[in-house]
């Protein structure tokens, strides 16, 4: 499932390319075909992510003019030429003279209205990727430091932390020496604003960058003689998915079991209990 950054960066996109103009709005698979009628030939205002939720806002008349998708496990939005034909099964498709924009198999795709969207937003805790996130992040850190649950479940919840997802969860609690078991209310105050700065400062750069790397210039692999990561996510992460290698900074084994039904890395020597 795309992390935030990932959504993020779409909402930008689709802004950028797509905002302040009539749109063709249409759905080529037909499942969406009605909804997408109430919306074709109207301005597309904005695009904007909360979480791993993605809202773009249109000018219809209609109440119900804000497009809500998420795009789930197998989910993708792609952007490609006008004059180039779509393919597969596209969902939604929003086209101007030069850029269509198509939707695969999100896990949905709605037509809401702003009194929908607060209520599925007042459902997410804290994004670091927002800056009107005081009030959110305010109740996020006063839970957390309640929280009998561990600070590997905690950074999971998309009630506390919106749009953080395994691998920055990951990386995260390795770069701050922070064992994934601790509980929330074993932490410091100040641990837990640095998890936060952490998540803020390395999913700005994903998004900005469209690929996730966590690793400290010294531990790059220009830096280490060593070769570059090779794996489908892309970026150079410090434990996400190297689970039996050794670590780059202890050269311990990362560890990796089971938490809540997804894979959680980590190492045994920087992070300790």
């Amino acid at each position: 499932m795309p992390e935030g950054h990932v959504i993020h960066r779409l909402a930008r996109m689709l802004t950028t390319e797509f905002a302040g103009q009539p749109v063709h709005v249409f759905s080529p698979q037909g499942v969406f075909a009605s909804q997408a009628a109430l919306l074709d030939g109207t301005v597309l205002e904005r695009a904007e992510a909360f979480g791993k939720h993605l809202f773009i806002h249109f000018s219809a008349p209609s109440p119900e003019r804000i497009v809500h998708i998420h795009l789930g496990l197998i989910g993708s939005l792609g952007f490609q030429a006008a004059d180039r034909p779509l393919q597969g099964k596209v969902r939604l498709a929003l086209s101007n003279d030069a850029q269509v924009a198509h939707l695969h198999g999100p896990q949905w795709c709605r037509l809401i209205t702003e009194e929908e969207m607060a209520a599925a937003t007042a459902k997410l805790g804290a994004d670091p990727l927002r800056t009107d996130q005081d009030e959110k992040r305010a109740e996020m850190r006063a839970r957390v430091l309640k929280s009998r649950r561990t600070v590997g479940s905690l950074l999971m919840d998309q009630g506390l932390y919106a749009g953080v997802g395994n691998i920055y969860r990951a990386e995260t609690l390795f770069r701050l020496g922070i064992h994934p078991d601790v509980r929330g209310v074993d932490l410091e105050p100040a641990q837990v604003d640095a998890v936060w700065e952490d998540l803020v400062a390395l999913m700005r750069a994903g998004e900005a960058a469209g690929r996730i790397d966590t690793v400290r210039p010294e531990h790059m692999p220009e830096a280490m003689g060593r070769a570059p990561r090779k794996d489908d996510h892309g970026g150079e992460v410090y434990v996400y998915r190297r689970a039996g290698l050794p670590c780059y900074v202890c050269g311990a084994e990362i560890q990796e079991r089971v938490l809540e039904g997804r894979n959680l890395f980590w190492c045994p020597g920087c992070q300790g209990r």
